[in-house]
């Protein structure tokens, strides 16, 4: 992955059109994205922390930037993430040994 920053750069465009050709599949995915994500039992940077977990294994660096750049948004720790990764590498095993890190560096960029 090159920096987390420029994978997100790279889909703006292309996310931006497939807004604009059907934005009422869209409109529903923000709904949802929205509404999974807000604060409630769980706080929202757990939220990404799960969901940071899952973009690794399901190996897509889109999700991983996007991702862990909420979780340093919402104030996720270095720690917390660290321990995030930990959880996916033993659910996913090898590949999240490679996504793990990819993951984690992502944070760090944001956390800046």
């Amino acid at each position: 992955m090159t920096s987390a920053r420029q994978t997100l750069e790279e889909l703006r465009e292309p996310v931006k059109q497939l807004r604009q050709m059907a934005p009422e599949a869209w409109q529903g995915f923000a709904g949802l994205h929205h509404a999974a994500m807000a604060d409630g039992a769980l706080p929202g940077h757990v939220k990404e922390l799960i969901a940071l977990a899952i973009a690794m294994v399901k190996e897509c660096d889109g999700c991983i930037a996007s991702h862990a750049r909420a979780a340093a948004r919402k104030g996720a720790s270095p720690e917390e993430v660290a321990e995030t990764v930990s959880v996916a590498m033993l659910m996913d095993g090898g590949p999240a040994t490679v996504y793990g890190p990819r993951a984690y560096e992502a944070y760090l960029e944001f956390a800046k």
